[in-house]
């Protein structure tokens, strides 16, 4: 009979790993988050029908950057995978809702892209959410 507990992995390994996991995954978020304080990206979510875009989008923008942040450093991380969660299922329905796209080629294919990116990134940051992060975490530092 097989046994289906997984084995730990050292913590230095851990470490390892979690490190350039983190900055991997929140490299998106920290490269275009200051992005959205831009007048043209706060017009493209108007255009994208957003209600008071001029508000919520850099609303959106400090979010993201605080969460990228929080898991990037390890500090209280699984509020900042949280807070990326909320950001990609709020983001993502309002602005990459591919299935209104009238254009049957490119724009169709681009946001069902970014539609399905943001799916991806909402997993990363749901699993997030239930782990540790291990010994290069600011968290671990306080403990």
């Amino acid at each position: 009979m097989q046994n289906n507990s997984a084995t730990p992995i050292p913590s230095s390994a851990n470490g390892a790993a979690a490190l350039p996991g983190r900055l991997l995954f929140v490299l998106i978020f920290l490269r275009v988050a200051p992005k959205h304080f831009m007048s043209e990206t706060i017009a493209y979510a108007a255009l994208k029908a957003v209600l008071f875009a001029p508000i919520l989008v850099p609303v959106s923008d400090v979010m993201a950057i605080v969460a990228g942040l929080s898991i990037l450093l390890g500090y209280r991380a699984k509020f900042g995978a949280w807070l990326a969660a909320f950001f990609l299922v709020c983001v993502t329905a309002a602005m990459h809702n591919f299935w209104t796209v009238t254009d049957p080629a490119m724009q169709h294919q681009i946001e069902l892209i970014q539609f399905l990116k943001n799916l991806s990134m909402l997993g990363g940051a749901l699993l997030i959410t239930q782990v540790s992060f291990g010994p290069w975490s600011l968290d671990q530092h306080q403990k």
